[in-house]
């Protein structure tokens, strides 16, 4: 009997095709196959030395395996079809596993389908990696999508990240490349290495869909152990069942803002940033002690460039490596809930930065971006620009968004620039920009993209009453008017204008700012046209704008007393509050990502003030409806006092709708206003509830005693009035009888 060819089934161009990573259907010709002389095995080894084929039930041999090329191509008959691992001798080192392509498809046609459709719950069921068990063999299943790439291998450790080892198999209807790989399990880096329709390998990819990464500088994907974020073992139940009454535009919400990494270094270990275990034990304690109801991150999602404090991110549903595995993250979460602390993120679908591990040109094409750099790029930062016109850019996006609701219970997203997003000509001048499909400005694309977003978040299942708020910085209408209603569906909007407006006004000397009074009054022209954030945010202590006590005027006193007033006149004025970190002790320096708020300070009694002082604003500001209950209505703020330019005073009055109330009183000089009447609306005792020049605070103690009586003598349009002692630079605040 002649000896059988090993090499049957195959020609030249097959063999040169595998052996090269280029054949287009590496499962046509590797692994188990029919051929006239009998079942064949065949394995792409490189770097084997002999291969066999044994039962994978009896463990006996079905064959021995021929190189047929030098590359480490083998091939031989085995006696018969059954299910088998190869036993592969790496010159003396054994190893028996199952050979990844005797397995079938990964995906079933209807995760292709939902894929095709652009279903963003299954970009997060189904891309990425995933341990799994196929044919009762653990190991891991890989799915990225890469419509326009001739071939795509998943490398890692696992297979000295030789791409000729595992080309995957493409899924044409949805455009996905897939594999499973026997044996592998969680804690494996991995990559993707991309062959582009024009035959040009690419940088190798990191998964866009990955839930772990390396720790940067590294800039490999993870395999993450899936069951314990997705199966968490969460006990934040009553906390998630009342959550959405805790987030509505009638409830208290105060926010501290943190950049996780530089909150608090441990200087003894080279100043590294906490872990997530670490910041659980700090963080939280620390925010609810000062009063905040949520804490907000700066983006958590894994970026390669720390100098982007997360704004720049390439793995989007990936909590970053730098504060430990992602199961620490819902941890913090869980913990922070359990205490009784919300917890937002910033996420960004505005724009991804050009490293060449990540998304751009991710399969050779603009897959992820515009091709037009026109669109495509954005200048300001030297960042790419997302097509959500493309449906599975914005399944991608939206997948994410929903990745932090369902795996990390996050109370909030934050949407970062939106206004980059609005706009087609946002920072382009004329000719750099390409209008919508009416010749217009407007992003048509950005805005359904957002409106699905805020959609989608608003239904997540099993997580009711999620928020998002928008940094929007323009006059765009109904940013936070719902979808159903025409407008972008937003929980809130940050108050850009608000924050520029009134840090203007205090940055001027006292003597001058009677030529600024409307700068403090403005904001309540148009405050009733969205639900407002009122923001003091990380973006106003940066890049020379000095600490927002260092934008106070006057001499050291001044400075702190301007301060404490100010903070009075935000904490009172309609809006929720967001507050920077180091920005509640009277941080002196601007925010260094690389350095950390100056906590030392607190051993000063003026920066200690302040803080005190922020906390029990933040006590009443809960603990008084009249301050929150109705800040997006008109009938919960009144102007008793707004014209008063001369002295630099200004008055109103907050109610809740149910009979409580308040009248605020801000003095902006130095001077101390004796004899000041004010009109009241209620006779009797008024209780000083607040006074921001009281010596616990730094100040001088000038005040009202913590009780004034009302007159029958009509002001300011009330039946009643008193006359007060108006602190210099201070904020008080008078309770109704």
């Amino acid at each position: 009997m002649a000896e059988r060819d090993p090499t049957a089934g195959l020609d030249k161009l097959d063999i040169q095709a595998l052996v090269d990573a280029q054949h287009p259907d590496p499962f046509s010709k590797l692994g188990l196959h029919r051929t006239t002389d009998g079942y064949v095995v065949r394995a792409m080894l490189p770097g084997a030395a002999a291969v066999a084929v044994i039962e994978r039930d009896s463990g006996a041999i079905l064959g021995r395996l021929a190189s047929i090329d030098p590359s480490g191509l083998f091939a031989g008959f085995v006696e018969r079809a059954a299910p088998y691992r190869l036993r592969i001798d790496w010159h003396g080192v054994e190893q028996d596993i199952e050979d990844t392509y005797s397995f079938g498809p990964v995906l079933d046609e209807d995760a292709l389908n939902r894929l095709a459709r652009s279903d963003p719950y299954a970009v997060l069921q189904c891309l990425g990696a995933r341990p799994c068990t196929m044919d009762g063999i653990p190991g891991v299943r890989f799915a990225v999508w890469a419509p326009n790439a001739r071939r795509v291998s998943v490398v890692g450790d696992f297979n000295t990240w030789d791409g000729r080892r595992h080309p995957m198999r493409l899924r044409h209807v949805a455009g996905v490349w897939e594999l499973f790989v026997p044996r592998l399990a969680a804690g494996g880096r991995y990559k993707y290495e991309i062959v582009g329709h024009d035959g040009r390998t690419l940088p190798l990819k990191a998964d866009p869909c990955a839930m772990q990464t390396e720790r940067t500088p590294a800039t490999a994907s993870i395999v993450a152990e899936v069951s314990r974020i997705e199966q968490f073992a969460w006990t934040d139940g009553e906390w998630m069942t009342k959550r959405a009454a805790l987030q509505t535009p009638h409830a208290p919400i105060m926010i501290y803002e943190v950049h996780a990494e530089s909150w608090l270094r441990v200087e003894e270990e080279g100043r590294r940033g906490l872990n997530w275990s670490e910041l659980a034990d700090r963080l939280i304690p620390y925010a609810l002690g000062m009063g905040f109801t949520h804490v907000e991150f700066l983006p958590i999602a894994e970026h390669p460039f720390g100098g982007s404090w997360g704004y720049q991110p390439l793995s989007p549903f990936a909590p970053s490596a730098r504060y430990g595995p992602p199961e620490g993250f819902a941890e913090f979460v869980n913990r922070a809930h359990e205490a009784g602390l919300g917890v937002i993120i910033d996420w960004v679908s505005a724009h991804f930065p050009n490293d060449a591990h990540g998304l751009i040109q991710f399969d050779g094409t603009a897959l992820y971006e515009h091709s037009d750099p026109r669109e495509g790029y954005h200048q300001d930062w030297n960042t790419m620009i997302y097509n959500l016109g493309r449906n599975e850019v914005s399944a991608f996006l939206i997948a994410s968004a929903l990745a932090w609701l369902l795996r990390y219970h996050v109370d909030g997203l934050r949407v970062d620039a939106v206004a980059s997003m609005l706009y087609r000509d946002y920072s382009r001048a004329a000719g750099e920009w390409v209008p919508n499909i009416y010749g217009g400005r407007e992003n048509l694309e950005a805005i359904s993209f957002l409106k699905r977003v805020n959609h989608e978040v608003a239904y997540a299942p099993g997580v009711p009453g999620a928020i998002t708020v928008a940094e929007e910085s323009t006059a765009w209408p109904g940013v936070s008017a719902p979808v159903e209603q025409g407008g972008l569906g937003f929980n809130f909007k940050w108050n850009m204008g608000w924050m520029h407006d009134t840090l203007n006004y205090m940055h001027e000397d006292p003597v001058y700012r009677r030529y600024h009074h409307h700068s403090m009054t403005f904001g309540m022209i148009y405050a009733y046209s969205e639900r407002f954030v009122l923001p003091l945010s990380h973006d106003e202590v940066v890049h020379g704008k000095g600490s927002l006590l260092g934008k106070m005027p006057g001499d050291r006193w001044q400075r702190f007393a301007n301060l404490r007033a100010y903070f009075g006149f935000m904490w009172t004025h309609p809006g929720k509050k967001l507050l920077f970190m180091g920005g509640e002790f009277a941080q002196d320096a601007e925010f260094d990502h690389d350095g950390s708020p100056r906590w030392h300070l607190l051993d000063d009694p003026m920066h200690h003030g302040v803080q005190m002082l922020v906390r029990d604003l933040n006590r009443i500001y809960a603990s008084e409806p009249a301050l929150y209950a109705t800040d997006s209505e008109p009938g919960g703020f009144e102007w008793l006092i707004g014209d008063d330019s001369a002295n630099s005073v200004f008055a109103y009055r907050r109610c809740d709708g149910n009979g409580a109330e308040l009248t605020i009183v801000c003095n902006f000089t130095p001077v101390p206003r004796h004899g000041y009447r004010i009109g009241l609306q209620r006779a009797g005792h008024w209780a000083e509830i607040l006074n921001t020049d009281a010596s616990v605070y730094g100040g001088s103690n000038v005040g009202n005693g913590g009780t004034i009586v009302t007159e029958s003598i009509a002001s300011h349009g009330k039946p009643q009035s008193a006359v007060l002692v108006l602190p210099p630079l201070a904020t008080i605040v008078l309770r109704a009888p």
